[in-house]
Parts: C-alpha cells; structure tokens; sequence
C-alpha cells in the first residue's frame, strides 16, 4: 500500500506499507527494496529494525518504506493511524486485506 502523506505531513511524500509472512521473508522484502533502489539511484537516509525483522523502517528521505511481519502491521494499523493520507492505486496490483490481528491485541513476542 501507498500513502501519499502531501499536506499531512512535513517530513515525508509517502509511505509505501507491506509486510511478509515470516521474520525471513519481510528481510528479503527490505533487502530486495533497498538493492532497487540503491541501483536507481536513490539515496537510503536510515535503516531501523532489520535485526529483529518484525518491522523494518527504511527511511529514503522523500519516501518511508514500512516493511512488517503480519502481526506488527495488525497492531501498529499505521493505514488507520494515517487515515487522512490518500491511498494511492498501484496498477496491476490487487491489494487484498492482510491476515492481521486487530489494532488492540499485542503481538506476540517469539
């Protein structure tokens, strides 16, 4: 998903959302973005949470990519936190509901 945060916020353009199925799958989804966009020349500002690989911040000053395992995205909802931002189609892409726990529940800790 993306989020065009334009007049929402003063610190970023967008956020693009996603998440993985498992701690591995969510570090070759962030390791895939930034090698792509490394190769396109784009500039990566910071890196936060690919240690731990349950959210993954990659901070590329203009755009902010979250990159989530299921239940980190279920409890932080940023789509819902940001509900201002105007969600921006990607075509070619269906964008299907996450299997995400609801905003109250903790993740559990493994």
């Amino acid at each position: 998903m993306i989020l065009d945060l334009d007049g929402v916020s003063s610190y970023c353009d967008a956020f693009v959302i996603c998440n993985g199925t498992s701690r591995r799958q969510v570090r070759a989804v962030a390791e895939g973005i930034i090698e792509e966009l490394r190769a396109s020349g784009r500039r990566l500002v910071g890196v936060e949470g690919l240690d731990a690989c349950r959210w993954v911040l990659l901070d590329f000053g203009e755009v902010i990519v979250h990159v989530f395992d299921e239940a980190m995205r279920g409890f932080y909802d940023l789509e819902s936190l940001w509900g201002d931002a105007r969600r921006v189609d990607i075509p070619g892409v269906t964008q299907p509901a996450p299997a995400i726990l609801p905003r109250r529940e903790s993740p559990a800790r493994v």
